[in-house]
């Protein structure tokens, strides 16, 4: 039975208010007065401005609670707690809606002294939600096709409005939105510059390919928007990216208006993905490009992809595209030539969610493997029922969890690897790399290494198609 008389929030200070959460996560001092009150007011209005509300009916009438979902959640298999079940979580949500927001739920309550929104159930919803990843892979469990990923989705839309989101997401955005780099890494410009220079002379010094990473070239075919942090973490991918696109005369650019594609605001703001995918869309506009070309991050790319035509002009929106889908093309047309069998150790890839789950890139990364690994393996299962890493829905940028992210959230992961006996696990996402790279560690996988696609295609190019002499000090390395 749920407790039915709120809980009296104790004074603190905001210090103490940051470091004694009573959440999983940090959250910053936020109003904790009057919370029931604040998260329905709220929830109506985002039901008044939004089509939530159809979806919401929809599912507080035929949901069955059956569970069936719990078959397909990662999070459920590893901890077998009933608040991992996704139909369960979900229910937190639809019974305020039925309660506050249908007839039938109002006049139920006045008769029989139902439930009532409290302070606790609150708490309830603000660390249930956060341990779902919002993969959405439950959703093919269930037999009346809930989206549970969603309804994780707007709950948190809804907690956040009263300020209970996780501090590590809402400092990110807050920078990438409100702050003077405008990205969630806070990489100005002069230092975007000076790591692309950089990578221009690695490529220059160990693979002789004279890429570029250009800089506002207006009229280019596409802008570029990477996760901002590949450029801090990952400059084999980048320098893939950027040697792929120089042998196959790729038109792109970099903005230096706007060069982040990560999006939290898919995690828990329609608001924030608004104005996010806004600002790449203008970017777009300003250099009088035509596309958007977004770099390996499966969040990035789906945010884009999905919200880019619903809130930047519809039809007349530019189009998005994968780098893997550009590399994939060229491969096919004959413009990216790669050594067949050039990568000896057994390879894996992992199917971020983002992009699997609707089937939008599942082969394309597969046909680039294929024809550059000597021993390449599937995962089981893969493709759009590809388990998660663990650290989707955000909470990989959530140090604090980092205990419940690979443990709970990514074992089964961990034993998927490793039943591969794989060397290279291929994970084209910036989020799924840093989970992944964790994931490991943390349940002993030390021999696997965690690497983008165009990690591998760099060192599989064909280079003397192309007239180029690879140094000798690299060959002997290889």
């Amino acid at each position: 039975m749920r407790e039915t008389t709120p809980v009296k929030s104790p004074r603190l200070n905001e210090q103490d208010q940051v470091m004694t959460t009573k959440y999983p996560y940090y959250v910053e001092p936020y109003n904790e007065t009057e919370r029931p009150r604040r998260f329905l007011e709220a929830f109506s209005a985002i039901l008044q401005h939004s089509n939530y509300g159809f979806v919401l009916d929809t599912y507080s009438k035929i949901t069955t609670k059956c569970a069936r979902c719990a078959c397909n959640c990662q999070v459920f298999m590893e901890s077998g707690e009933l608040r991992d079940v996704p139909c369960h979580r979900t229910e937190l949500l639809l019974r305020v809606y039925r309660r506050y927001f249908t007839l039938g739920g109002m006049v139920s309550s006045r008769l029989f002294n139902g439930f009532t929104l409290t302070d606790r159930y609150i708490d309830e919803m603000a660390e249930n939600f956060y341990r779902c990843t919002a993969c959405r892979r439950c959703k093919f469990g269930c037999p009346m096709g809930v989206d549970h990923g969603l309804m994780t989705h707007l709950a948190r839309w809804i907690l956040a409005e009263i300020g209970i989101v996780p501090k590590a997401l809402v400092v990110a955005v807050r920078e990438q939105l409100q702050g003077k780099t405008g990205n969630t890494s806070a990489i100005p410009v002069v230092a975007l510059k000076d790591t692309c220079e950089f990578l221009e002379e690695e490529l220059l010094e160990n693979y002789n390919i004279p890429a570029k990473f250009p800089m506002d070239v207006e009229g280019a075919e596409m802008v570029f928007f990477p996760a901002v942090s590949d450029y801090l973490l990952e400059p084999d991918t980048l320098m893939g990216n950027a040697a792929v696109m120089h042998l196959t005369n790729g038109s792109w650019t970099i903005g230096t208006g706007y060069y982040d594609g990560i999006n939290y605001g898919l995690f828990y703001s329609d608001t924030h993905l608004c104005n996010i995918v806004r600002k790449e869309a203008a970017e777009v506009k300003r250099l009088k490009a035509k596309k958007v070309l977004i770099g390996e991050c499966g969040h990035a790319s789906r945010s884009a992809k999905a919200f880019i035509p619903t809130f930047c002009g519809g039809k007349k929106a530019p189009p998005v595209i994968n780098i893997m889908e550009y590399s994939h093309k060229a491969l096919l047309d004959g413009r990216l030539k790669v050594k067949s069998g050039a990568i000896l150790d057994r390879v894996t890839y992992h199917d971020p969610c983002n992009i699997a789950r609707s089937k939008w890139i599942i082969n394309q990364p597969r046909e680039l493997l294929e024809a550059i690994c000597k021993d390449y393996v599937d995962m089981v299962p893969g493709g759009q029922m590809n388990i998660c890493c663990g650290g989707g829905g955000g909470t990989v940028s959530i140090d604090e969890i980092r205990k419940f992210r690979t443990g709970t959230g990514g074992h089964v992961k961990a034993e998927q690897i490793k039943a591969t006996g794989a060397k290279y696990v291929v994970a084209p996402c910036a989020n799924c790399k840093k989970q992944l790279r964790e994931v490991c560690e943390d349940n002993g996988l030390h021999d696997v290494e965690i690497v983008g696609l165009h990690d591998l295609l760099l060192k599989a190019l064909d280079l003397e198609y192309y007239g180029i002499t690879a140094p000798e000090k690299k060959e002997e390395e290889e």
